[in-house]
């Protein structure tokens, strides 16, 4: 076991910065990775998504007592160290910076300290620190860019695989130069393109049988050309093309460059090199509803299990040999919270292996943070489970026909279809806002970075909210897509739990093409709210513009949460409609709700029309996207169902 023992001065491991470092010959070329990361948007976007995910999932210390029972450590010194590897460094931080490291470099270090008698691991940039002498299969020491070199039990070293030996690994970033080369020429490209003001480069014709100039007519055609093309033309004004001359354009414009092809293709390349598939990292052209969800339940399997083991085995190789009562304890991140279902999905699981009910009333109460009850700690058992021979509570037996009413018009009692993963509207339209609200809140920072990032005077705030355009309605139209679809199926079995509880002739799956045509309406008018806000800012102008902009955002965010209760109703009402024209039910009738209903709602209270019809206020649902602005904002009104005779 070594360590470099410090008192709390980090310095004196001599990892610092020398000048001259980076012509030092290594396998790889390690700064020039750091530019690429700081150049390279798609780089920085694949890398921050691995580093983020896994840094979030936290890291649990057990000891193994037999194959089946372990135990959870918490005082032990590797829970300690992995907890505070550095003093004020958070788990996160190292984590994130050690995932970092390995994806931009292959290589991550980590110098092991004895900082007042607890082990510490201080990070090292790649660039700052390397393995020397030895062989292919193991180096003698590190060096470091100060000067002072490390014994290799003093240094934490993960790194991957390179054919040429087992002491570095090499960047991913080395396959994809070719390509972030081309796509870094082509930014270049269209950056001198809109210096020169966006201007399509060209060459003028005047016909042979034209009269010949003289040198001031000549002198005068050039001061009037350039005073037109001077600042792409915005300077000049309307050009006077003499003597039949024509202007023929020579080169590519925006469309035929396929700018936007080009950096979809950059983006989709490094997610491959990353194997992360591409809708997880806002590639939505091919993404639907389920393979969105399904791609999502098997990142910390498919996507970042790989990277999980890896680091979970070198904490064990690398760390753990160093501290004392090291027998039978390991490292695991804490994958199970993010694989297990929802709250329904693992309550009905549960109650199935158990074969019976597995909550108390108190523990139920608490969970509602609610005081507990007299009686409320034993479990309830219904006969059914222990004299009925059921094997679980969710069972149930066959219902009679003649248990079920007959009379038209009356609803069925029979047990409902509905899946347990669906929650209530309140729950849903509560996780729409809190995701859109977030997104907003996100984007609105995003701009205000880049806005602020500017030197001067105030930029051109459009531009920068168009060139994020594209991005911002692909992932605004997933995320409304993924939640409508659920508010949808809210909506829908309200009505079927009351008339068609086994859900005869309907279909979930319908109702998504109608939803994905909803998202991208409302995704789109979210959309164009915030890029209005940000128009009234540019127009505005003047030295307070940064204060305008922050103003703007929060606006912004507001829209956010009145979009989500608009959205959130209409595709109940979307969802309850569908399912009663399924069910076989002829009427629906209009129930004002809210607290403050809007006028015109509040009087057609309780008016009934054809399920086909609108309503008198031109609407066919609460919240119908069809209808005037003013009848769909901030609506909570609802439909009720009923058949004739």
């Amino acid at each position: 076991m070594a360590f470099v023992v410090s008192s709390g001065q980090l310095a004196v491991t001599g990892a610092g910065v020398m000048p001259g470092y980076a012509t030092m010959p290594l396998p790889a070329a390690p700064w020039e990775y750091e530019t690429i990361w700081r150049s390279q948007p798609q780089v920085r976007t694949v890398i921050g998504f691995i580093a983020r995910n896994v840094a979030q999932l936290g890291i649990h210390v057990f000891r193994r007592l037999s194959d089946t029972d372990r135990e959870r450590l918490t005082d032990h010194p590797l829970a300690q160290l992995l907890a505070e590897p550095l003093p004020r460094m958070t788990q996160y931080r190292f984590v994130e910076r050690l995932v970092s490291d390995l994806a931009l470099y292959d290589n991550a270090y980590g110098i092991k300290l004895r900082l007042n008698g607890q082990m510490r691991i201080l990070p090292v940039p790649p660039t700052l620190i390397r393995p020397a002498e030895g062989n292919w299969i193991a180096p003698e020491y590190f060096e470091t860019a100060g000067g002072r070199d490390f014994s290799v039990d003093e240094v934490v070293h993960i790194h991957g695989y390179t054919p040429e030996g087992l002491t570095y690994g090499s960047s991913p970033i080395e396959s994809l130069r070719e390509l972030l080369l081309e796509s870094s020429e082509s930014a270049k490209q269209r950056a001198a393109m809109w210096r020169g003001g966006a201007r399509v480069t060209g060459v003028l014709k005047r016909p042979m049988d034209a009269p010949e100039w003289s040198r001031d007519e000549k002198r005068r055609f050039r001061e009037m050309w350039r005073s037109f093309t001077s600042g792409g033309g915005a300077e000049g004004g309307t050009p006077i093309l003499e003597d039949g001359m024509e202007y023929v354009p020579v080169g590519f414009n925006p469309e035929q460059a396929q700018y936007i092809e080009a950096r979809k293709l950059t983006r989709e390349e490094v997610s491959a090199a990353y194997f992360i598939p591409p809708p997880l990292i806002g590639i939505l052209d091919h993404a639907t509803y389920s393979n969105i969800r399904e791609q999502h339940s098997h990142l910390y399997q498919d996507t970042l299990g790989p990277w999980l083991v890896m680091l979970e085995q070198e904490v064990g190789a690398q760390i753990l040999p160093d501290l004392p009562d090291n027998r039978n304890v390991y490292a695991e991140f804490n994958i199970a919270s993010k694989l297990r279902g929802s709250f329904e999905e693992q309550a009905a699981a549960a109650s199935t292996a158990t074969g019976r009910p597995w909550m108390t009333v108190n523990e139920t109460r608490a969970r509602n943070n609610l005081p507990a009850v007299e009686g409320g700690d034993s479990l309830i058992v219904p006969l059914n489970v222990t004299e009925g021979g059921l094997a679980s509570p969710r069972d149930t037996a066959p219902d009679s026909a003649d248990a079920v009413p007959k009379a038209r018009g009356l609803p069925r009692t029979k047990a409902s279809g509905r899946p347990s993963e669906i929650g209530t509207f309140a729950a849903e339209r509560k996780a729409l806002e809190k995701s859109l609200s977030a997104f907003t809140e996100r984007q609105a920072d995003q701009l205000m970075a880049a806005a602020g990032a500017k030197a001067g005077d105030m930029p051109d705030l459009l531009e920068l909210w168009a060139a994020g355009s594209e991005d911002r309605l692909a992932q605004l139209q997933a995320l409304l897509a993924d939640h409508g679809y659920r508010l949808a199926q809210v909506g829908a079995w309200e009505v079927l739990d009351t008339w068609n509880p086994e859900a005869d002739g309907w279909s979930a799956e319908v109702m998504l093409a109608w939803v994905l045509a909803a998202a991208e309406t409302h995704a789109e008018q979210h959309e164009e709210a915030g890029r209005e806000a940000v128009a009234v800012v540019q127009e505005e102008g003047g030295d307070g513009w940064r204060e305008t902009l922050q103003t703007a955002a929060a606006a912004w965010g507001t829209a956010a949460a009145a979009r989500a209760l608009t959205a959130s109703t209409e595709l109940r009402s979307f969802g309850g409609h569908d399912a009663a024209s399924a069910s076989g039910l002829t009427q629906k009738i209009w129930r004002t709700g809210g607290k403050n209903p809007r006028a015109s709602h509040k009087a057609q209270d309780g008016e009934a029309v054809n399920l086909d019809d609108v309503f008198s206020n031109g609407l066919r649902w609460p919240g119908d996207g069809k209808g005037r602005t003013e009848e769909l904002v901030n609506c909570n009104c609802t439909l009720d169902y009923a058949k004739e005779g």
